[in-house]
């Protein structure tokens, strides 16, 4: 009997140590690639149960072929994994195994760290836990592990994420509006944090990104005031009316310039966030969103997005609110500058979420400086807008619930 990757998909490290399970995969290789007079003899090999006697008995007359994968340094798992799965793919017949080295190897893919060549195979295999998404964001850079964890790569130990996740975590009201933070990974000499998948137990749910701020770039990546022909370019490809009759006659622009145009194509600059991505239940997420700016875009396109759930929208306004007021609270906010954050909201017929994620490109600002998150930015002030953009955004969702009763047409997304 042979059992195929396709038809059974589970784990046995539970009642299997896993030297015990490197050991089985050993000696079950060694079999398979024995004389075929010894196959029925293999029994006293391995203790196993009964059960499975029969089985590798009878399927070690199929699976016959030669492994020249290096299996009996138990130190080297993930790499056995890459190769294992790199030998598969190259080989039609590895496409069946016993069901004894079948368990042992899924349950050792399930327990062994994963590299940084096992995450781009997780990820070109999409084997990614049930119901997984991002909707923005580089999709290298984030990978679920396991059920309940996902790991986001960053650049080393003193990443600006990491000292902000260690510091709102001992904060325990700004601890509950962002991913629980579960510690760093090092593994082949590349940094990750490990983070609360905030999609698990939910089921087919409806998500909303949504970035807060009326600047979502920091001082330092425009401080450079050379004007460059390419921004110019990139300028007059989304609007040729955009530029000011010096610009035309020049021909470039600085960076600032750039970002800040960017910036009024969205509610950004307006609003002080933008409607990033969403996803619909039962529908592929929607990445485009970045031009609804108006205020009748953005209600009708949160009314689609909560569907007349008048039970969701009155839990997220709480939810919304609540977070303003731990963030106006938080010493960690009072003492940084928040750059690109979102908020990301989930629902779906049991459960609704709502948190405060992505601070990669969080600041601490000198002591001599403090910002209200609400007030305009000039160069130099440092205010982002965090507030500001929580403040619209709650009243963007009062109004839809405040109308929610009437039969008013959605925006068709």
């Amino acid at each position: 009997m042979a059992w195929s990757h396709e038809k059974l998909r589970f784990s046995c490290i539970d009642n299997i140590g896993l030297k015990q399970l490197w050991k089985l995969i050993a000696l079950d290789t060694a079999n398979a690639a024995a004389p075929t007079s010894n196959h029925n003899n293999n029994g006293h090999n391995v203790e196993q149960p009964k059960a499975n006697n029969n089985i590798n008995s009878s399927n070690n007359n199929i699976n016959n072929e030669r492994l020249t994968i290096p299996y009996d340094n138990c130190d080297n798992l993930a790499d056995y994994l890459s190769l294992q799965r790199a030998d598969q793919g190259q080989n039609q017949n590895q496409q069946h195994m016993s069901l004894l080295k079948f368990l042992a190897i899924n349950a050792l893919e399930l327990s062994a760290p994963a590299t940084p060549l096992l995450l781009q195979q997780q990820q070109q295999k999409q084997s990614k836990p049930l119901g997984w998404m991002q909707l923005s964001g580089h999709p290298e850079s984030i990978v679920p592990t396991t059920t309940g964890i996902v790991r986001k790569r960053i650049a080393g130990i003193e990443d600006s994420e990491v000292l902000a996740y260690q510091l709102i975590s001992q904060e325990p009201k700004t601890s509950q509006i962002v991913p629980a933070y579960l510690g760093l990974r090092e593994l082949q000499s590349q940094h990750y944090i490990e983070l609360q998948d905030l999609l698990a137990g939910f089921k087919d749910p409806c998500v909303m990104d949504i970035k807060l701020g009326s600047r979502t770039f920091l001082e330092s990546e425009v401080s450079n005031k050379t004007l460059r022909p390419d921004l110019y370019q990139k300028m007059i490809a989304v609007d040729p009316s955009a530029p000011t009759q010096a610009e035309h006659e020049a021909q470039a622009i600085t960076k600032l310039r750039y970002m800040l145009f960017r910036e009024s194509l969205s509610s950004s600059h307006s609003k002080g966030f933008r409607i990033e991505a969403l996803r619909l239940r039962g529908r592929a997420p929607l990445k485009d969103l970045k031009t609804c700016r108006s205020s009748e875009q953005i209600s009708q396109t949160i009314e689609q997005f909560l569907a007349a759930r008048r039970s969701v929208q009155k839990e997220l306004l709480k939810r919304l609110k609540h977070m303003r007021l731990v963030i106006e609270q938080s010493p960690f906010f009072n003492r940084h500058e928040i750059i690109g954050s979102s908020i990301f909201i989930v629902y779906d017929d049991h459960r609704v979420g709502a948190w405060l994620i992505d601070f990669a490109k969080s600041r601490q600002l000198p002591p001599q400086l403090r910002v209200d998150h609400r007030s305009p930015w000039a160069p130099g002030n440092r205010e982002e807008g965090l507030l500001r953009g929580m403040d619209e955004l709650i009243h963007a969702f009062e109004e839809v619930y405040a109308r929610s009763s009437s039969h008013r047409g959605c925006l068709k997304i």
